[in-house]
């Protein structure tokens, strides 16, 4: 199967029930479907402002950091940790977010050896504009110089162009157990930002604000973080035009249209979900790069915020009983080879799902989050391969060992992660096997 038509079968982005009502080429003017585009364009923004505010407020109880300085999770996160959805149970995160205005700011890496080591540089709209790791090409390590649009960096500089004025960067760094913890920490530490003094940013609206309030936040953000691409975007330059200050009562019978448009963008984004194929979803070609795909951005944003783009990692979701999400209390299992096709590694992950399409890690009697090529006291076949059995309850026996735990109530998913994957995962001639009731 060539790339085009697996990327078609396997990841085309898809509605419940019928084609999108939005799309980046919503038309000019003020309707349902244009409002509609222009709420689901600015969604990441909205969501990297939240994760910017969160980690920055020099007002919040628990201050984390300031801009341009990062700031080290030194455990792996828990059940507790609701801070970024999808979190995984591999690497530690070490997060900062940069303002890139009054000049170029300086990302010094060390030679992490042999340690999985990534840093995505992400715009404010959650597009990577670069993934410095094992697969750059001059490789990661060194000091590199990030500019924001029509910014020029020192002659000789290693130059990372940011497309937009502020950066979200985010590092995973691989740890091995609670043993590797002090080692991880060196390779964390070996992240350095330098770069001008920057004010904090005020918190905007958050995804569930009044669509007044909403749209007046995005306005202030768009001003400072212009959008790469105009897609979508029609329709919130005709709310602007028509009511500059975003007033419902100056629209008079049109704030009707618009709070019809938003239903509707919420209404989509509730029932969005991508094509699965042989019981996995597969990520879309443009996963972190997305261009114009509006709606594919909007979706991640919510479900997978600051993913990498599938040459660095590949998030492949099980399929549910129904369709989507796992709701029995039968006994499941994944029979995998002894070798998953990554130059990196896997993982399995188990998340609760929330109401709003977010998922999280849940709480178990044996704290285990997830399970993979790394996992200690796995037990695996004569082949060498592995079989994970997932159930609520305590499988007994010798699959104890290798027992992924759901949660003991409610919908569950599970997501697959393969680190650096290998050319025939990321064709598609190489499928990974389905999750099967026993």
């Amino acid at each position: 199967m060539d790339r085009r038509r697996f990327s078609q079968l396997a990841a085309a982005a898809t509605v419940k029930g019928g084609a999108s009502p939005v799309s980046a080429a919503s038309g000019a003017g003020l309707t349902e479907d244009s409002i509609a585009a222009a709420w689901l364009a600015t969604l990441p923004l909205i969501e990297a402002s939240a994760a910017r505010a969160r980690m920055t407020d020099p007002n919040a109880r628990l201050k984390m950091a300031g801009l341009n300085a990062f700031v080290h999770a030194r455990v792996l996160v828990n059940a507790r940790f609701h801070a970024i959805t999808t979190p995984n149970n591999d690497t530690l995160y070490s997060q900062a977010f940069v303002d890139l205005t009054k000049g170029p700011v300086t990302l010094t890496i060390s030679d992490a050896g042999a340690r999985y080591q990534s840093v995505a540089i992400m715009d404010m709209y959650t597009n990577n504009n670069a993934v410095l790791g094992r697969r750059t090409p001059s490789g990661a390590a060194g000091t590199w110089t990030l500019v924001g649009p029509g910014m020029s960096a020192p002659a000789g500089a290693k130059v990372v162009n940011v497309a937009t004025p502020h950066a979200w960067l985010l590092a995973r760094t691989l740890v091995d157990g609670p043993g590797d913890l002090d080692a991880a920490h060196k390779a964390q530490d070996g992240l350095i930002l330098s770069g001008p003094a920057a004010a904090y940013t005020p918190a905007a609206a958050l995804r569930g604000a009044t669509w007044s309030d909403y749209f007046r936040s995005a306005a202030m953000l768009m001003a400072a973080d212009p959008p790469p691409t105009k897609a979508g975007l029609a329709g919130f330059a005709a709310l602007k035009a028509r009511a500059p200050t975003f007033d419902p009562a100056a629209l008079g019978s049109d704030a009707t249209i618009v709070e019809a448009g938003l239903k509707k963008a919420k209404a989509h984004l509730a029932a969005a979900s991508v094509a699965f194929e042989q019981g996995w979803q597969y990520p879309k070609a443009d996963l972190g790069n997305f261009g114009d795909d509006i709606a594919y951005r909007a979706i991640v944003a919510v479900a997978a915020i600051a993913a990498l783009v599938p040459e660095e990692a590949m998030y492949l979701r099980a399929q549910g009983e129904d369709g989507v999400l796992f709701h029995g209390d039968r006994l499941y299992r994944l029979s995998l080879p002894a070798a998953l096709p990554v130059d990196g590694f896997w993982s399995l992950t188990m998340y609760e799902a929330t109401a709003d399409g977010q998922f999280f890690f849940t709480e178990n009697p044996i704290d285990r989050y997830s399970i993979g090529d790394r996992t200690p006291g796995v037990i695996k076949s004569a082949d060498g391969g592995v079989d994970v059995w997932i159930s609520r309850n305590d499988p007994g026996g010798a699959r104890s060992s290798n027992w992924l735990p759901a949660p003991k109530a409610g919908p569950f998913a599970m997501i697959l992660r393969a680190y650096l994957p290998k050319p025939e995962l990321l064709n598609g001639h190489y499928r990974v096997p389905a999750i099967t009731a026993v």
